[in-house]
């Protein structure tokens, strides 16, 4: 008898349904990987294409957060244990 986890990673695969699921994983992801200061500013809405569009309190974060994009992007996809996300737009 197989484990249901076995059953429920084997689904998702053959289904296709894993990457969206990953995906969500990666917008979830966004406070731990910010960190909090970050997230009190910031919320990440939707990933599309690996490029995650991430909402900005004012446009000076959004300036600052450019500078630091490289880095969160490496977190998410050190979190992910996958390279998901290629770029954040922040709007």
């Amino acid at each position: 008898m197989e484990k249901l986890k076995t059953v429920l990673e084997k689904t998702l695969k053959e289904t296709g349904a894993q990457e969206r699921v990953t995906q969500g994983r990666a917008i979830t992801l966004w406070p731990k990987a910010a960190g909090k200061e970050i997230s009190k500013v910031t919320e990440a809405t939707y990933l599309k294409k690996g490029v995650i569009f991430v909402k900005t309190e004012n446009p000076a974060w959004r300036n600052e957060l450019i500078f630091q994009k490289e880095e969160i992007i490496n977190k998410i996809n050190n979190l992910l244990k996958k390279r998901i996300i290629k770029d954040i737009k922040f709007i």
